[in-house]
């Protein structure tokens, strides 16, 4: 167990693609993180990183990796690392992952693979940091003394559980939402969307995202089993997602209706309850934990991408369009910054988080 304020040595895998150079770009400007050991597939194993990597962030490349090697993703090339960050895609994760795991390493995931395991925690680190306390069941099951695996949600799931989070815990159980998201190309990765699918265009489905968002959102917003082995969904909540690629390079919109179990609030009283949403991870001193977790926007027009996905650094939910619904009871719209809360900034506050909370 290492102190909660000393530097730890971070490892990235998939550190060539969209994810991994974003995880690079945030883990440059933390103070909690060094990053240690790149890794990716064995085409850039050997290269330095700045010949192995198309760079797609608009800031410029860390000058401290530029001549990192990279890496097998393999145990063995990452040793002194705390903690490992996976920007890799699904297809490969599973076996890399576990590996990396099972090696006792301390594994943060934004892969699909280990999602929806029992015993695997589902985190968006501003909404349910409950879920750390199967991660003792998690290594016993496994014969681990440090290692374990902690994976974030999909890109559009984090937005949408934030508001909804903070509905149940002030006004009570939810019991249907509605959501349709226009999401944006970067969370397709790179070479991602053909220019001539979505330029001029709205694609109107992404292979498997539905499912996805309908599933992760009862995990995420459920609970513990009592003897904290596994995550425990909700099951009195039905949630159905329809979900669009749209020309917009990074921040997805979800324009979202909701039902509550019981007596609505008033459109005043969500408003408050929204602005006053906090988490463990602010009350820690997490340094990727935004001062707003969500900024209410009462422009008629917003929230708009481009103007709003840099909210709290990428990591805030903007909310905006609240009003009443006539079909269920309240509806909104939302924007979340897709590839920071959405993806590796989410698994940078998660290890932030495990950190101060004596995992790590």
């Amino acid at each position: 167990m290492s102190s909660p304020d000393r530097v730890l040595n971070a490892g990235v895998l998939g550190a060539t693609g969209t994810v991994g150079q974003r995880f690079i770009v945030l883990l440059s400007q933390n103070p909690m993180f060094r990053i240690h050991a790149l890794g990716a597939s064995e085409r850039s194993s050997g290269k330095a990183y700045r010949l192995a990597t198309k760079w797609k962030m608009s800031d410029q490349m860390p000058v401290g990796v530029r001549d990192v090697l990279v890496n097998p993703c393999d145990p063995a090339h990452f040793a002194g690392c705390d903690v490992v960050f996976s920007g890799l895609d699904a297809s490969v994760a599973g076996d890399i992952e576990k590996a990396f795991f099972e090696a006792d390493f301390a594994v943060f995931s934004n892969a699909k693979n280990y999602r929806m395991q029992p015993d695997v925690p589902l985190c968006v680190p501003v909404v349910n940091t409950d879920h750390y306390a199967i991660i003792a069941a998690q290594r016993a099951a496994r014969g681990l003394t440090r290692g374990f695996i902690v994976t974030n949600s999909n890109c559009s799931t984090s937005g949408l559980v934030v508001p909804l989070k903070a509905l149940q815990d002030r006004f009570g159980a939810l019991s249907r939402v509605v959501v349709t998201t226009m999401q944006a190309v970067s969370g397709a990765g790179y070479p991602g969307v053909a220019s001539l699918d979505i330029l001029d265009n709205i694609v109107p489905l992404i292979s498997g995202e539905e499912p996805k968002m309908e599933e992760e959102v009862l995990k995420i917003l459920g609970g513990v089993s009592s003897d904290a082995t596994v995550c425990t969904p909700l099951s009195n909540l039905r949630v159905s997602a329809t979900c669009n690629r749209v020309p917009v390079i990074d921040g997805h919109t979800e324009c979202v209706s909701v039902e509550f179990a019981g007596a609505p609030p008033s459109i005043d009283e969500i408003k408050q309850c929204l602005r006053e949403y906090t988490c463990e991870a602010q009350d820690l001193g997490c340094a990727s934990a935004p001062e707003h977790i969500i900024y209410v926007a009462e422009e008629e027009d917003r929230p708009q991408p481009r103007l709003d996905r840099n909210a709290g650094a990428g990591m805030s939910v903007t909310v905006g369009r609240i009003r009443e619904c006539p079909v269920f009871h309240v509806k909104f719209t939302l924007l979340v910054h897709n590839t920071v809360l959405g993806a590796a900034g989410a698994s940078i506050l998660n290890a932030e988080y495990a950190a101060k909370k004596g995992y790590l």
